[in-house]
């Protein structure tokens, strides 16, 4: 009996855990709030999502600054380089055809998916084992994630296991001292 007691409650637990994963998603009017790390000082960011046209246009503000950064729907498709903009620059910015903001590309996660690793920005990045020290939790629950590792330096990143809009939701020992962590994600569609 003790021995059957104890299987059901491994299994509900089991189940519980598996039950608080979670997997951000992207609709119009989303918010996702961070806190970045940029070259030694820290600040939150606010992106409010906007979808349209098949690409995505985060409308940025950090310390006074906004500005609608526009990821093309070439560049969300096969995108091949990150832009690190801060807004500062223009009101709208239009990125490259061959950039996005704050994600990888669909092909990029495909590749990913498929070869365990992706080359962006001329760096390859491959596919390292999660580690529970270095998880990323938003409201107690774990989010759905790929961690990956540069292979020319030690900066690693945590990207949401959503081939749609695949978010970086952590970088981490970035030697361009820039890095980040998704603290909260607001729905108000």
């Amino acid at each position: 009996m003790k021995k059957i007691f104890l299987g059901l409650l491994f299994c509900t637990v089991s189940q519980i855990g598996i039950a608080q994963n979670s997997i951000p998603t992207l609709k119009n009017n989303t918010e996702l709030h961070f806190v970045c790390k940029l070259h030694g000082q820290t600040r939150t960011l606010s992106l409010k999502t906007n979808l349209e046209n098949d690409g995505v246009t985060f409308k940025l503000e950090t310390r006074g600054v906004k500005s609608s950064i526009v990821t093309t729907k070439e560049g969300l498709k096969n995108g091949t380089a990150l832009s690190y903009n801060q807004g500062e620059y223009a009101p709208v910015l239009n990125l490259k055809p061959t950039e996005t903001f704050f994600m990888i590309s669909q092909s990029a996660y495909q590749e990913l998916i498929k070869n365990k690793k992706f080359v962006y920005n001329n760096t390859t990045y491959d596919l390292i084992a999660e580690d529970s020290q270095t998880a990323v939790f938003l409201d107690g629950e774990l989010v759905e994630t790929f961690r990956i590792k540069a292979q020319i330096d030690e900066t690693e990143m945590w990207i949401v296991k959503n081939p749609e809009f695949p978010l970086i939701c952590k970088i981490a020992k970035n030697p361009l001292g820039i890095n980040w962590t998704l603290v909260k994600v607001v729905d108000k569609s």
